[in-house]
């Protein structure tokens, strides 16, 4: 029989080593003693509050048994103040109403706003529902009973309500601190087997004052969102993926704050630290319109954080008035969208409310501030009206050059010609051409900051002026002042003196501006017509004075005076 070698004897003996150790191990020595209730403790706690072990690449940890809680039947609690009227829901933990005391809507008799709308919050969602990376535990937690402390009852603020549940792998945890402001604190955390997961939370089912809107539904509704003091808006055809808008959109972040508002009001969660992020999407409404099965597209949305992190910061839900807004920190004056007319637009604000001091009508304000206007901008109109005097004394001469080059086209060298001969004509006068323009340029900017006043200020929401007009913000029912408008815009050009340089068909073309008119303001708020009609009247009257007192000279007359 052949000898091992020294080397095979070695390797032997190695292995025989090793495996005779690893029996004795596991049969022979005694187990480690079990891990005291304070180390158990401790290493839950570590887990479930720290995000670094939660994204560690290491082998995750068994599952952290967490003691269910759950109510025993459907309960609600309301928050009051003298703003608003808040109820909130253990089923799910959301939002049911959100009634402001100050604002009322349009049923008869008026009740308080509900920003809330119950028909497609009830199919879509509610208010403060959670949206999860998985679909199940997202509807686990939107559809449990919370346990909600108080247990029931009417509150007055400044009140704190807390919402738990758990079903021993899924925990929640909402805080809702409510204080006698448009805005309440609210802090949320998830944590899944003990550990925090990404989440957010949600404003479904819709925002605002439904009656407001007058063409779609949705066109008044927007999500905004302020990135470096910047304001956005989207309006709700821009929500979610482009190929799939029920898909939700991250926009990404950190934010100032975001929301989703309407026309006169707003929802805006203002995170305490700097991480924020939004998702925006649409959901379908199904309902019945004229016994036929319809749908539209709902604005969603939801805010929190990209990391696992719980949310921390406030609730802002109210009007969107300046003085509201500016309260807030940081400001939310961005939600009053001036656009670039805002130069002009808030001292026009500030001026309609100083006025609204020492008138209680909302109305008669427009009619004295117009009046009041019209009156700083007559000399201005005098000075145009004189200038277009002296365009029309020598408006023959001009005519007169015209004619002598019509037959040339447009690019001919010696139609520069006869623009030298013209602004000679108008040297020697002492005429600016453009003079006729200064009086309207300014009438121009202020109607349309006008309209942007009227149009997002909520302070004419809802109010009246006389007879008919019962809501300065919306459209004239019987149509009174936009035709009442229109005969005064009429009259204003037959009394406005026109060159006689001016083409025959932009006369007639001038004089069917106010039918023009009267389409334009058809659809939009009797406030702005209410102004515009004022102004044209109050127009006309003046350009009939100067008429009157300046009649239009002769031409030697106009030399004699020249010399």
């Amino acid at each position: 029989m052949k000898e091992f070698s020294d080397q095979a004897r070695a390797a032997i003996f190695f292995v025989l080593a090793v495996v005779i150790f690893l029996a004795w191990s596991h049969y022979f020595l005694p187990a480690p003693p079990p891990p005291s209730a304070t180390s158990q403790k401790a290493s839950q706690t570590s887990v479930a509050t720290s995000p670094a072990t939660a994204r560690s690449p290491a082998a995750p940890a068994a599952p952290v048994s967490l003691a269910a809680i759950e109510a025993s039947a459907e309960s609600s609690v309301a928050v009051e103040s003298s703003l608003y009227r808040v109820q909130i829901s253990n089923h799910g933990g959301v939002i049911r109403n959100w009634q402001l005391e100050k604002y009322f809507d349009d049923q008869k008799p008026p009740q308080p706003l509900d920003l809330v709308n119950q028909e497609t919050s009830n199919e879509l969602g509610w208010p403060l529902s959670l949206v999860l990376n998985d679909p199940d535990l997202e509807a686990e937690a939107n559809s449990a009973l919370y346990q909600i402390t108080p247990s029931s009852g009417t509150l007055k603020a400044p009140a704190k309500v807390t919402m738990q549940w758990s079903d021993g792998h899924l925990s929640v945890s909402k805080t809702l601190d409510f204080r006698d402001t448009y805005d309440a604190g609210v802090q949320a955390s998830v944590l899944l087997d003990g550990k925090p997961i990404p989440f957010s939370l949600a404003w479904r089912g819709e925002f605002g004052d439904k009656d407001v809107y007058q063409v779609s539904q949705n066109a008044s509704i927007f999500v905004f969102y302020s990135q470096g003091g910047k304001m956005n808006l989207l309006q709700y055809k821009s929500l979610g993926l482009p190929a799939n808008r029920i898909v939700p959109f991250e926009q990404g972040g950190p934010m100032d704050f975001a929301g989703i508002e309407d026309q006169y009001f707003a929802a805006a969660f203002v995170p305490a630290g700097s991480d924020l992020a939004l998702w925006h999407w649409t959901q379908w409404h199904h309902y019945v319109d004229n016994n036929q099965n319809a749908s539209e597209p709902i604005a969603q949305i939801a805010v929190g954080s990209t990391n696992a992190v719980p949310f921390s910061g406030r609730l802002f839900v109210g009007p969107k008035d300046l003085g509201v807004l500016g309260a807030q920190q940081p400001s939310l004056e961005g939600l009053v969208n001036f656009g670039w007319t805002g130069v002009i637009a808030k001292p026009l604000l500030v001026c309609l409310q100083w006025l609204h001091r020492y008138i209680a009508n909302w109305g008669w304000v427009i009619v004295v501030f117009t009046v009041l206007l019209n009156m700083i901008l007559f000399p201005v109109k005098i000075y145009s009206f004189r200038s277009m005097r002296k365009m029309q004394v020598v408006a023959p001469e001009i005519k007169a050059i015209q004619d002598r080059y019509k037959k040339y086209s447009m690019r001919d060298p010696r139609k520069q010609k006869m623009n030298e001969e013209v602004m000679a004509v108008y040297s020697r006068e002492k005429i600016n051409p453009a003079s006729g323009c200064l009086p309207v340029l300014p009438q121009i900017l202020i109607l349309i900051a006008f309209w942007r006043v009227l149009a997002y200020s909520i302070e004419l929401r809802h109010e009246p002026w006389i007879g008919w007009i019962h809501d300065l913000s919306a459209r004239d029912p019987y149509y009174v002042l936009p035709i009442a408008m229109a005969l005064t815009t009429y009259l204003m050009q037959k009394l406005t003196p026109m060159p006689a340089t001016v083409d025959p068909a932009q006369q007639r073309m001038m004089m069917f501006m106010p039918l023009l008119f009267v389409v334009f303001l058809f659809r939009y708020a009797s406030g702005l017509t209410l102004y515009y009609f004022v102004s044209t009247l109050i127009q006309a009257a003046q350009q009939w004075y100067l008429n009157r007192s300046n009649p239009l000279p002769s031409r030697s007359k106009f030399k004699a005076n020249r010399q």
